[in-house]
């Protein structure tokens, strides 16, 4: 589904604040759906199509962290983190956990909206990277981007670069459906020396190194008369 950048979830428990962001985007145009907790967030996350989100770090139910993981799992979309928090190690965490940007509080609504739009213009034409390190099915696959490591059932696998930058453009366009062409021009780049097909025999060789079954993979699918997509969720 492609996103409508008009789309923004703004995310924090104190009703001044969310008044103050949506008057700021809604004059600008933008289409504004409000949460007070984290829960109800992810309901509105998962149920509409939002373009960006900005959350407040300290929240009931769920706090922000909490958010911006679960987000971070199954979407690239934008995050802006919203923090009462000045301490270093805890903007470090959030930006590691994934968001793209933090702002403080108090703060100016021309900061705001200058990164709002900052971040939407990235996401139309670049790749918002997902949480710097991802694991799926209670850590049976774990990939750290920082450190280019690949674990498989706590023991470190050893992909060739190809086989990694396959496997990190799957991961970081999750529900995407790679053809075997745009594989080559996300993961490979434009000095790719080689055939469409060669992006078979890759695949091949990395799902026998992820997969419990390369036959039935869980991770690497095929998608019939398309091409691949990753299957971790």
């Amino acid at each position: 589904m492609k996103k409508d950048y008009k789309n923004v979830l703004v995310v924090d428990d104190e009703p001044k604040i969310v008044e103050v962001i949506s008057a700021l985007l809604e004059s600008k145009g933008f289409n504004v759906f409000h949460a007070e907790n984290g829960k109800l967030a992810l309901e509105i996350f998962n149920s509409e199509n939002i373009a960006l989100v900005i959350l407040d770090l300290m929240m009931p139910v769920m706090s922000g962290e909490e958010v911006c993981a679960a987000i971070r799992k199954k979407s690239r979309v934008p995050v802006i983190m919203l923090t009462a928090k000045v301490e270093e190690s805890d903007i470090v965490d959030g930006l590691g956990l994934g968001a793209d940007d933090y702002i403080t509080k108090p703060f100016g609504l021309k900061e705001l909206y200058a990164r709002v739009e900052a971040l939407l213009r990235r996401a139309e034409n670049d790749l918002v990277p997902l949480t710097v390190r991802n694991s799926w099915r209670d850590g049976d696959l774990m990939v750290d981007f920082e450190k280019n490591e690949v674990l498989k059932d706590g023991a470190a696998v050893s992909l060739t670069p190809t086989e990694l930058k396959i496997l990190s453009a799957l991961i970081k366009y999750p529900g995407k459906v790679f053809t075997r062409d745009e594989l080559i021009e996300s993961a490979l780049g434009e000095g790719f020396d080689g055939y469409d097909r060669a992006v078979d025999s890759h695949i091949k060789n990395l799902r026998k190194k992820i997969e419990d079954n390369p036959k039935t993979p869980v991770y690497v699918l095929t998608v019939p008369g398309l091409g691949y997509k990753f299957g971790g969720g």
